[in-house]
């Protein structure tokens, strides 16, 4: 069976137990598992697809904890490592009055940036696998180095890489690194996927599709532009087709835009898209994949949490 590997941070996501607000005026956080590339796993493994990660976290409770919760969502977690060398991250974020998340991340001695690419398996990926990452673990680390060596095991199997840079910026030592860091990665991925604001972040431009005409480079095939309550489009070289999303009550919107590449990473997995069929799928499919992920990642945002958010298969109103 076919199988999604993701890589990158897991960590413990503290939220707002009662009110939102400026993280300084909150009191009370409730403790959820998060990490852009966690969260991608569970929502396939969750719409009935293999899932596995590949992360450290610490030798503590909070690693403890999120081990649990990821064999609990359906996450082969045979590749994540706990060490004594470095702690479990930690991040705390909540919405502002504006309708802005605040951040605030504990990495200093982030256990995940120390996965060394030694510690990877080898010849682990297969052609009709996806390899997902985002760009949190591309600080310089032991871990952008495994990134570096995953992808390559990646290309040399011919199997589909997918990225979403998933911008944070406070986690940088400015925007220019993380901006050039994140254009360096891009050509490697065959799959994008970004958020308008990123995407004006990473091209500069303010018109859409020239904005998203200027990332095509290198392998890239498809690229997903999220639009949050106003859905997404997807674009390919030669067209795009936007899909608005339906109204929801959006309680929690932490890990909506991993629900909905999660989303599209299921379904290329269950009709076994490869990197010589991608392209053609998306182009006949795009109406289709693109309204299951934005009602996917719409239902995610009406519960808390991020992980725990995100509905099995057979819950589910809609179909592919």
């Amino acid at each position: 069976m076919n199988q999604l590997y993701t890589i990158g941070e897991l960590l413990i996501d503290f939220t707002p137990t009662a009110q939102n607000g400026a993280l300084a005026s909150v009191e009370r956080f409730t403790k959820h598992a998060g990490g852009a590339p966690a969260n991608v796993a569970a929502v396939c493994a969750k719409l009935g697809q293999q899932a596995a990660l590949l992360s450290q976290v610490g030798q503590d409770a909070f690693g403890d904890f999120l081990i649990e919760t990821m064999k609990h969502a359906g996450v082969d977690t045979t590749y994540i490592r706990q060490t004594t060398e470095g702690d479990t991250s930690l991040a705390f974020v909540s919405l502002t009055d504006n309708g802005d998340r605040d951040f605030l991340f504990y990495r200093r001695n982030a256990a995940d940036l120390l996965y060394q690419p030694q510690q990877l398996p080898t010849n682990l990926l297969r052609a009709h696998d996806i390899l997902h990452f985002c760009s949190v673990n591309l600080v310089e680390s032991p871990m952008k180095q495994t990134h570096q060596a995953l992808i390559a095991q990646a290309h040399l199997t011919d199997c589909l890489v997918s990225f979403d840079p998933n911008i944070r910026l406070p986690l940088w030592n400015d925007a220019k690194s993380c901006r050039k860091t994140i254009i360096e990665f891009l050509p490697s991925a065959h799959i994008v996927k970004v958020s308008a604001e990123e995407l004006l972040f990473l091209t500069h431009l303010e018109n859409e599709q020239q904005a998203v005409q200027a990332l095509f480079q290198g392998r890239i095939q498809v690229i997903f532009v999220t639009h949050g309550a106003e859905g997404a489009t997807l674009y390919t070289k030669q067209q795009h087709i936007k899909v608005p999303a339906d109204y929801v009550q959006a309680i929690d919107t932490t890990g909506a835009g991993d629900a909905f590449i999660g989303a599209v990473l299921a379904t290329l997995l269950e009709h076994n898209v490869t990197v010589s069929t991608l392209e053609a799928f998306c182009t006949q499919f795009a109406s289709p994949l693109l309204t299951f992920a934005n009602r996917y990642a719409g239902i995610s945002t009406t519960t808390h949490g991020a992980i725990a958010s995100y509905p099995v298969s057979h819950e589910l109103p809609f179909t592919f």
